[in-house]
């Protein structure tokens, strides 16, 4: 059986010392070693068909390469896998892997589950929620770099950063869809105040009404739950009984679920979608929005930008902290993650929502 190549091998190859050989294949040759030599190196290890030793590796550095993440249910959520696939595909690419843990909305589990990933010698951790939410955050992740995703910290000084949806950017672009279409009588059926997705919405909403110099008809807003059911129920309100001169042109809904339900309640009453009534989703849900008749415009969520943004934050801390452990016991990624996130604060940084055109809009009909 042929012998493995070592770094020895590929070092007298490329006519180069053993140590030159050790910081190029580890990513620390500029500055060191010649550019000339460098791609002496990378072409003998390529010949050779050599690759660093990742468990030897760690042990000198005194790093796992492994990032914890804790999920609320987003593991065994059908919507919101996105995210850690977007964290997973990051962590990969710097040579990290990756371990989830999911809570099933226990919090009750959170600290334990925290534990088990720190047992196992995790080099950071990130918690990941199904749905914007404040955390209260187990004390026990201060102990390596931690960061959030889809969450924030509940705690007023906010210690741990959070990456989240811009949700009233996201609010305020929807509604300026539909103005740029001509509406001006444009109601959002919104979810509950028990999340704070649906009041940033609703925020954004009545920014892009002040923006253009319009007054908000508040009885236009109306918080009626995140469901089908709930969105058709609030559409027969809004639409049943009512003069085709009164009735809003466009609804705009807190999610892709409330906007089937609308699309059901015109059809119940021989609307024409987007013809006599434009509506308008939100999320991208997965297999939904894209799937409906007529496919749902919507603002698209940014699951996978926000897990790629956290975890690039997060490896930033955990390469800039010795030994990948906070000797404070304290916890901050910092950088910034991505070049389309914004930061908002000092630990929040904001992922834009995407606009998605589809066919559930279209023009103000005449005589609006």
């Amino acid at each position: 059986m042929n012998r493995k190549a070592t770094a020895l091998d590929v070092a007298k190859l490329a006519g180069v010392s053993r140590s030159a050989v050790s910081l190029v294949l580890n990513g620390r040759g500029d500055g060191n070693v010649a550019l000339e030599s460098q791609q002496r190196i990378r072409e003998a290890a390529a010949a050779l068909n050599y690759s660093p030793n990742k468990i030897a590796l760690s042990l000198r550095n005194q790093q796992s390469r492994v990032i914890g993440i804790v999920s609320d249910q987003v593991v065994t959520s059908p919507f919101d896998g996105n995210i850690i696939a977007g964290a997973d595909a990051v962590a990969r690419s710097h040579g990290f892997v990756t371990v989830v843990m999911d809570t099933e909305h226990d919090e009750s589990r959170d600290e334990g589950a925290v534990e088990t990933l720190l047992d196992r010698q995790v080099d950071g951790l990130m918690y990941v929620t199904v749905g914007l939410r404040p955390l209260n955050v187990p004390p026990n992740m201060a102990r390596v770099p931690s960061i959030l995703a889809n969450c924030f910290d509940d705690r007023p000084d906010a210690g741990l950063p959070a990456v989240i949806p811009d949700e009233v950017r996201g609010g305020r672009e929807a509604a300026e869809h539909v103005m740029a279409l001509g509406h001006r009588d444009i109601a959002f059926l919104a979810g509950d105040s028990l999340t704070p997705a649906a009041p940033r919405r609703i925020e954004g909403y009545r920014d892009a009404f002040n923006a253009a110099g319009l007054p908000v008809n508040e009885d236009r807003v109306i918080q009626v739950g995140w469901d089908i059911d709930t969105g058709f129920h609030g559409a027969m309100k809004l639409l049943d009984g009512v003069e085709p001169s009164t009735r809003p042109t466009a609804i705009l809904c807190a999610n892709d679920r409330l906007a089937i339900g609308v699309v059901l309640a015109c059809y119940r009453l021989g609307l024409n979608v987007p013809q006599d009534v434009s509506v308008m989703g939100y999320d991208d849900e997965f297999r939904v929005a894209k799937a409906m008749v007529p496919a749902l415009t919507t603002m698209a969520l940014p699951l996978r930008e926000m897990g790629a943004a956290a975890m690039t934050a997060l490896l930033a801390e955990v390469e800039a902290t010795p030994n990948g452990k906070n000797d404070d016991g304290g916890s901050g990624a910092g950088a910034d993650p991505a070049a389309s996130a914004e930061p908002a604060t000092s630990a929040e940084t904001m992922v834009p929502c995407r606009l998605v055109v589809r066919e559930s809009t279209g023009p103000v009909p005449s005589g609006r």
